[in-house]
């Protein structure tokens, strides 16, 4: 190899431990690269950010849009309703939840439709006595197994058919990877209705842990009339800064005062809500001017201006890899940690000094509109009430998303429009129609997945440009042609899956992109039928919670530990691969 793919190869494996070791944001990282292979001459300047004009990240930004509306109006509603509103128990009722799932992640992008859903099969699941854990991962794999069946289900889909129009062949119709898509969706949809009754453990949900602890969490005081406290404000008090406990509440004459400010004036009779670590309230009885009440322990409950929430941290979160005293999160967020839950269990540490970890699951308190603030946010992957009811729908505007949904996918399978100009002008459409305000649609996008996507264009131009795409080619095929042109498909497939677990999925259909042209070119195969192969095989993030967003998503909520996935996910991928790799010589013929 020459010394430009050496260098590239050096670049692309500190990109790869970067990303595993979650080092920076994987945008930042990505980007990074991209520049290092630029400033060192490897690709040039029209190679390396080509990305941030190809038509892929403009289509997800738009499908974001559309997806968000979706979400806002409430549109699926009437879908996950009949999913979920009967009270059939094991495979039944399993096939009425992934069914639907699967099918409304075939059109739309799946992330959105597991944070609908996550939250309402959680509290579904209780409220018949089964564990979250039996439906919440089933939910995921089958959201990620319906992306594969058209190009709009997926942004790797998306990205590679961007792939393909900049290598200068035509970009992938929507039901073109239908025919390998469907069958490997059906097949794995069939592999969870029959294997989740079987591998996946009950788990505690961490809201059902945290409801059940909740008397462990709350302690209720008095302020004593005439006494020390009295006209002094919350910060005087020194009850701002309490050691394992925070004040989140007020109750004076019948009225209450959430959330509380530091400068918040207390009167004598008072009644103070606590929250926190019950065997670390030392502080509060060696303060004077507070009297315990009659039950020192009481049930809090939620009321209009405060609730519980669930918060699951992502991993470009501000918050990953710093402690909450770290990063001011009650200033920040207007909220108070009750709990960490992580790998299936609580955290049992002074809250304000653990290190948050991509996938926490945290148990706050906050006023209500926490959600709302911070629902489309990089902080949180998944945010919910709990207990919360099914959100209303808005029957004009549910109807006019649906149209525009549908004319998105009619127009781009009739050719009448290509899929980019379909989604952005259904995304303007929602604005001018006001479903969506610009402020609503500009949040909707995650602008740190467009930013990954564009910039790992500059990384697959650098494996193509430095020689290194070919090299991997050679050593694939010399190593796998004794199977044949579908051992060959095969390695392609298997390298695509193992790099999708280990960082994102989009960069991964990026990276391998260039290897299985080569390699398709080296044994005179049709190169598209490689494309979908590493488009596929990108989105099949089975094994673990850290591969693929939905599943980090339903992982602090199901209360799964890390090796729960592989169980479950082992056996998937296995199938998945063979069916993927069987439909593909079959259609194309490698």
């Amino acid at each position: 190899m020459t010394w430009q793919a050496w260098f590239t190869l050096a670049v692309l494996v500190l990109t790869i431990v970067a990303l595993v070791r979650d080092l920076a944001a994987p945008a930042a990282v990505v980007l990074a690269a991209t520049v290092i292979l630029f400033l060192a001459g490897i690709v040039t300047v029209e190679q390396a950010f080509a990305g941030f004009s190809n038509p892929a990240p403009l289509t997800v930004a738009a499908l974001y849009v559309l997806a968000r509306a979706i979400e806002k109006t409430g549109a699926l509603q009437p879908l996950i309703t009949a999913a979920l509103g009967n009270g059939d128990d094991g495979r039944i009722g399993l096939a009425r939840l992934l069914l639907p799932a699967a099918s409304a992640s075939a059109f739309l992008n799946n992330t959105p439709i597991v944070a609908m859903l996550a939250p309402q099969v959680a509290t579904w699941a209780g409220l018949r006595g089964q564990p979250a854990s039996r439906f919440l991962m089933p939910l995921s794999f089958a959201a990620i197994l319906g992306g594969t069946v058209t190009v709009l289900g997926s942004s790797t889909n998306i990205v590679v058919s961007g792939l393909l129009e900049a290598s200068g062949q035509a970009p992938l119709a929507i039901f073109e990877i239908s025919p390998v898509g469907l069958p490997v969706a059906l097949s794995g949809l069939a592999a969870l209705l029959l294997l989740s009754p079987i591998l996946l453990p009950d788990r505690r949900a961490a809201s059902q842990q945290f409801e059940e602890d909740i008397r462990e969490f709350v302690v209720d005081m008095n302020v004593a009339p005439g006494g020390p406290l009295q006209g002094r404000t919350v910060e005087q008090a020194g009850l701002r800064h309490l050691r394992g406990v925070f004040l989140v509440e007020v109750q004076r004459a019948g009225q209450t005062i959430a959330p509380v400010s530091p400068e918040t004036v207390l009167d004598g009779g008072d009644r103070l809500t606590f929250v926190g670590r019950a065997d670390l309230v030392a502080d509060l009885h060696t303060t004077r001017g507070l009297l315990s009440t009659e039950h020192e322990h009481a049930a809090f409950v939620a009321s209009s201006n405060t609730s519980f929430f669930e918060a699951v941290v992502s991993e470009t979160s501000p918050l990953a890899g710093k402690s909450l005293k770290e990063a001011g999160f009650r200033g920040r967020y207007q909220a108070a940690v009750l709990a960490i839950h992580r790998a299936g269990s609580r955290v049992r540490a002074k809250l304000g000094e653990v290190v948050l970890k991509p996938g926490d699951t945290l148990l706050l308190i906050a006023d209500g509109g926490f959600r709302n603030r911070w629902r489309d946010r990089n902080d949180f992957l998944l945010v919910s009430r709990l207990g919360d009811s099914p959100p209303s729908t808005t029957p004009r505007q549910a109807v006019l998303v649906g149209i525009i949904a549908a004319a998105i996918v009619i127009g781009a399978a009739t050719g009448l429009v290509s899929i980019l100009h379909g989604s952005l002008a259904g995304a303007l459409a929602l604005v001018f129609c006001g479903v969506m305000t610009p402020s609503e649609a500009r949040s909707a996008v995650n602008i740190e997945v467009l930013v990954v996507i564009a910039a790992a264009f500059g990384l697959g131009a650098a494996v193509t440009a430095s020689g290194l795409a070919e090299a991997a080619a050679v050593v694939i095929v010399a190593a796998f042609s004794t199977w044949g042109s579908v051992g060959v498909l095969l390695a392609v497939a298997l390298a695509t899956v193992l790099f999708t677990e280990v960082i994102t999925n989009n960069a991964a259909a990026v990276l391998m992109f260039p290897i299985a042209m080569a390699t398709a070119s080296n044994v005179g195969a049709d190169p598209r039928g490689f494309a979908i192969v590493v488009a596929i095989g990108a989105s099949a993030s089975f094994l673990s919670p850290l591969g693929y967003q939905t599943n980090m998503m339903v992982y602090g909520p199901g209360g799964y530990r890390f090796g729960d996935y592989a169980r479950l996910g082992l056996p998937l991928s296995v199938l998945v691969v063979a069916v993927l790799v069987a439909t593909v010589s079959v259609f194309w013929n490698p």
